[in-house]
């Protein structure tokens, strides 16, 4: 079985390429990065530094790596079985171009063997995205076929896999968590889902995909927005305070209300997630800076997204959310002058005032109880 993967960055080298490879999947990395591409298609191999309980090495192997802006990219979605990605959900609508020409040349060589495409991405129904960015640069005639032998195949990942510098300069090395998850949505394969060992098949992916968002990276996030604003650097410096380890807990316990109640998690179950998570979150060998966690500050106060998301759960269910609230207000907290979207946010707020802002980027409206109470918890904040 072969493989084309979109992104050759650590997380698609330490999770997705890793995970495919593993199965013995012949992988072909797609990337802009000259020198990556040409060290993967020379070496062939990498290695992967998991760290979980204790620390392991693994390599892997099997593996080869093209420009993602070639005429090879192209060539190479004629002839494979799958095409993953891993490139954040803002470079998507860049490589969909790419896509719909290489399906295109696909059908135009009459390949008709199924092809499936999972976006493996921080996003809900990333590959319905791809999909809708995708048809619009195939042509009409296209359609048809590409509806008849092309799956596009929703997942939720959830993998830590900080920036890392390897000790021995290896350019490929990467580290990762020993945790790992990649499920996929089993209805949406053509030709039936493939058999490859790290991805879980379900019928019911919006439970997992809800309980990675409203768990991991509302967790996370907050983790990052508290340990800000008292000079944490790293998220295991911040979740090692015990005041910001506590009102961490509690969001994700409100958030896992939602879940509960939503989808009928068991209630001892998740509180065993959420200890998980916590758990992962200390890991003593990942070095996951705050600034990594609480970058662009906008994109996670999307409706849609790890904050507002789960506090409109609660509004629906009528269920606490007083630290839900307080990691909210802490993101509009959040000052990085290197990273355009905390500017951009810092600048508005500055001209417009919290309620304002709130209303604009989240869609809360200014008069909402919860905006009153994200104020007031904003101005208690330094």
């Amino acid at each position: 079985m072969k493989a084309v993967h979109f992104g050759a960055g650590n997380i698609g080298r330490g999770f997705i390429g890793k995970v495919l490879s593993d199965s013995n999947v012949a992988v072909t990395f797609a990337d802009v990065d000259a020198p990556l591409v040409d060290q993967l298609s020379h070496d062939q191999s990498y290695k992967v530094k998991v760290v979980g309980s204790e620390c392991q090495i693994e390599t892997v192997t099997h593996v080869t790596a093209v420009n993602s802006t070639s005429d090879d990219v192209i060539e190479r979605i004629v002839k494979t079985d799958l095409v993953t990605t891993a490139v954040g959900p803002n470079v998507l609508d860049i490589i969909a171009k790419t896509i719909a020409k290489g399906l295109a040349r696909r059908f135009d060589a009459n390949n008709e063997s199924p092809l499936n495409i999972i976006a493996c991405e921080n996003m809900v129904r990333g590959t319905t995205h791809l999909k809708n960015e995708v048809y619009s640069h195939l042509d009409e005639s296209y359609h048809a076929r590409c509806n008849e032998l092309v799956g596009f195949v929703d997942s939720a990942v959830d993998r830590i896999v900080p920036p890392s510098e390897s000790a021995n300069d290896d350019l490929l090395e990467v580290t990762v968590e020993s945790f790992s998850e990649w499920i996929v949505d089993e209805q949406q394969f053509k030709g039936g889902a493939p058999e490859i060992a790290g991805m879980e098949k379900t019928n019911n992916l919006m439970a997992f995909v809800e309980r990675k968002l409203f768990t991991l990276n509302t967790g996370h996030c907050i983790t990052a927005y508290l340990g800000s604003l008292k000079g944490h650097e790293t998220v295991r410096d911040a979740i090692q305070d015990p005041e910001i380890r506590a009102e961490v807990k509690t969001a994700m316990e409100e958030s896992g209300e939602v879940l509960i109640r939503r989808y009928g998690f068991d209630k001892e179950l998740h509180a065993a997630y959420i200890e998980k998570i916590l758990g992962r979150f200390a890991n003593p060998y990942l070095r996951d800076e705050i600034d990594r966690v609480a970058r662009q500050p906008i994109r996670k106060l999307g409706k849609n997204d790890r904050l507002i998301k789960p506090l409109l759960g609660t509004i629906e269910y009528g269920t606490e959310n007083k630290m839900l609230l307080k990691g909210i207000a802490a993101a509009f907290k959040y000052v990085n002058n290197t990273d355009p979207q905390a500017v951009e946010l810092q600048t508005r707020l500055c001209e417009s005032g919290l309620k304002a802002t709130l209303a604009y980027y989240t869609g809360l409206t200014e008069n909402s109880s919860e905006a009153k109470k994200i104020e007031a918890i904003f101005n208690t904040l330094n």
